[in-house]
């Protein structure tokens, strides 16, 4: 049974390890123990990104604080997965490893939106590419296990938390199992993991293992087979009580069973037969629903099976939606899915930390540098966050594309002001060359610092995936005074200049709050305010769950007064998406229109990338709308997945680009838009063979050229995966 209170993260009795006291630096050597007079380790953290001991990397975020409970931690950074060696290096853990690919997905990290291997790394030391293989969670578990067969093994981090059931793999194409069962590990972390990683650390140090541990908010494991006494319910009965049932009935089939084929000389064993279970019905008329009695802390969610989803996409837009509406920390409850003859059970989300707790975890020692083994080489991540400073958790924007409330949540976990002032003066008087700056002072978001919901009964029932789509909720607290606050007394502090915010602004949330727009405007903007409008067309941004472009009219408008009011010409930078699902050719055009219009020309634009386990992702697979309710009969939502449509949406952003210009008139010719092409006012591209505005003639290309050589020589075949550019060698694990 799962409660909705939670111990103190700091009221756990210190490991006896604690008299070691606190390490300059979590070790990374055989040499560096041995400095500590250290005979072992109690955890080793094995991570893809170089080890940066800074509260913005989750490896040094994780081992200090297991650290503060009184463990001895060790840190393998970027190991090479064909040298049992670079594993071997701190010998062998006594509780577990703990196994992370860093601060981002492996695969997003190696790979571009367009499948093109990355060329660098920023977080690698010398920003050199290759260091973390494909899939490294797995790849590294796999590892652990092979060398250390007797080692818990436990992974966490972002790419463990967005694989955590059956998802879509944009770089396979297909859907993937649980990278817990694909890893091997014993259990998988998801979100922030201190509350997880505290009960779990002292529950091992006391020797109770993994299997016989109480259930603990925010993992995920393995079981052969389920307990008797909780009540099953199935996900249909929750959002798909018709068509599910008719396929039943047409088709002698449940999206809940395992229809993986036996071989005929195979017998059957207790272990393969399905567990009794006990079905309770949620769907009953309103007059009866009262009298379906059972105990709602000891109940689970059913969903499709992994062999079903990853055959039919509808099953899979329907177990996302599931998914997503089972985020709230305070009414999730346990969801389970089938793979193959195994049960994946993946437990509520963790609790939001208590400002007392993220003070602490901040307040942690942190040398705020890289390991000093990296010498002089830069680490490009590092450099652009090491003056900033993060002052709050979680989003409630509720962005489809978006995977940051999926890992961290929707409630907002903030830290005091004295906490945050502390590690300001920390960053002032640590830092080397310290000029006065500080570059960002943020989060997943800048302006929902201390928001929250100010009704604790519609907090607990809520099921709500946005706070501020399609409106801002009348429960949210929305007045910034205090993130107003936290600026005027920043900015106070001696030897801090200047502050400049540089994390993503929600304009419809400050827009109501012009106390704060001009202290923003007037204190904290450095000439330019990125911000992300992402689309100015209902039909795209209504697949987004973003605002529509008259709000970000009404922040322009505030934006360019406050501004004026200063005495400073400041300007908005606005970022766009191409290629999200729900999005067509003539949206894209109609943006193009409206950048010309208002005198955009935009230069780093972003084409939609599939990120496990996103909504925007259940849709660009799937071809359906999981912000609905989902059948076989929901209209087809419009996604385009072969590169040289993605890349006529991302040509279109860059409508001035002389470069594109052969390719974008082919393409207005081809759709039907002749004329748009032209000089005039509301024409994308010039005719052919003409000199530029700006003294550039545009590239000759020959008469038939195709998308191919136009987009870059890059075409995707989804069917064949033939001339995708793929590079897998840097993985020995190309199959998995």
């Amino acid at each position: 049974m799962l409660k909705n209170t939670a111990p103190d993260l700091f009221s756990y009795p210190k490991y006896w390890a604690e008299c070691y006291g606190v390490a300059p630096y979590l070790p990374m050597s055989g040499h560096e123990m041995d400095a500590l007079g250290w005979d072992s380790c109690d955890v080793i953290i094995v991570t893809g990104d170089a080890y940066v001991d800074h509260p913005s990397f989750g490896m040094a975020i994780i081992g200090r604080f297991l650290e503060s409970q009184g463990f001895r931690v060790g840190i393998i950074a970027q190991p090479d997965w064909n040298n049992d060696e670079d594993f071997t290096r701190l010998g062998k853990p006594n509780l577990f490893f703990g196994v992370t690919a860093g601060n981002m997905d492996s695969m997003i990290n190696n790979y571009t939106a367009d499948l093109k291997v990355r060329n660098d790394d920023a977080y690698t030391a010398g920003a050199v590419a290759g260091k973390r293989p494909d899939r490294a969670v797995t790849v590294y578990s796999q590892k652990c296990k092979q060398l250390y067969k007797d080692v818990p093994v436990i992974i966490g981090g972002i790419e463990a938390s967005l694989r955590r059931i059956a998802q879509y793999d944009y770089w396979s194409n297909q859907v993937r199992r649980s990278v817990l069962i694909d890893s091997a590990a014993d259990l998988l972390l998801y979100g922030n993991a201190e509350r997880a990683m505290a009960e779990i650390a002292h529950n091992l140090s006391q020797g109770i293992a993994i299997k016989d541990m109480q259930p603990i908010r925010g993992t995920a494991m393995v079981r052969s087979s389920l307990p008797g006494d909780w009540t099953e319910i199935d996900s249909s009965r929750i959002d798909w009580p018709k068509d599910i049932s008719s396929l039943q009935e047409a088709y002698g089939i449940s999206p809940y069973d395992n229809t993986a084929e036996v071989q005929c000389n195979q017998q059957a064993t207790d272990e393969d037969l399905p567990q009794p279970l006990r079905i309770v019905p949620l769907i009953v008329p309103q007059p009866l629903q009262n009298q379906v009695q059972y105990d709602k802390s000891k109940s689970f969610i059913r969903l499709p099976s992994f062999e079903k989803v990853k055959k039919d996409p509808v099953l899979y837009a329907h177990t996302s939606r599931v998914l997503h509406q089972e985020s709230n920390p305070f009414n999730a409850r346990v969801l389970v899915q089938k793979h193959g003859n195994r049960e994946l059970w993946v437990n509520p989300p963790p609790l939001p930390l208590k400002t007392r707790e993220i003070d602490g975890v901040f307040g942690l020692f942190f040398q705020r540098k890289p390991h000093p083994s990296y010498g002089n080489q830069k680490i490009p991540a590092f450099d652009m966050i090491k003056t900033s400073v993060n002052i709050m958790r979680g989003c409630f924007g509720g962005c489809t594309f978006c995977s940051i409330t999926e890992h961290e949540g929707r409630i907002i976990q903030s830290r005091s002001e004295a906490s945050i002032i502390n590690e300001l003066e920390d960053i002032r008087d640590k830092v080397p060359g310290f000029t006065g700056q500080i570059s960002d002072m943020g989060g997943p978001t800048a302006n929902m610092y201390r928001l929250f919901c100010k009704e604790e009964r519609a907090l607990e029932n809520c099921r709500r995936l946005s706070c501020v789509y399609p409106g801002i909720c009348k429960n949210l607290e929305t007045s910034h005074q205090h993130t107003t606050e936290l600026y005027r007394k920043s900015r106070s502090i001696p030897g801090i200049k200047k502050i400049v915010i540089a994390s993503g602004l929600r304009y419809d949330l400050a827009v109501h709050d012009p106390e704060y727009v001009e202290e923003l405007v007037t204190h904290h903007v450095g000439g330019y305010l990125k911000i992300a409008p992402e689309h100015t067309e209902k039909g795209p941004l209504s697949k987004m769950m973003k605002p529509g472009i008259d709000t970000y009219y009404a922040f322009k408008k505030m934006f360019d007064y406050f501004s004026g009011k200063a005495g400073k010409k400041q300007y908005l930078i606005p970022y766009f998406i191409a290629a999200h699902p729900g999005c067509e050719h003539e949206d894209m055009i109609n943006l193009a229109l409206w950048l010309k219009k208002n005198k955009y020309r935009v230069d780093q634009v972003q084409t939609f990338y599939p990120s496990p386990m996103s909504l925007a992702t259940a849709m660009y697979h799937s071809g359906r709308n999981p912000l609905k309710k989902v059948t076989y009969k929901s209209e087809p939502l419009d996604t385009h997945k072969e590169l040289h449509h993605r890349r006529i949406q991302k040509a279109l952003l860059r409508y001035h680009a002389p470069e594109n210009w052969p390719f974008l008139r082919q393409t207005l010719t081809e759709l039907g838009r002749k004329d748009l092409i032209g000089s005039g006012n509301g024409q994308l591209v010039p005719k052919a063979d003409r000199q530029s505005r700006h003294g550039h003639m545009e590239p000759s290309q020959k008469a038939g050229t195709p998308f191919k050589k136009a987009c870059g020589g890059q075409w995707d075949n989804r069917a064949s995966g033939k001339n995708r550019r793929r590079n897998n060698s840097r993985s020995p694990h190309k199959g998995q």
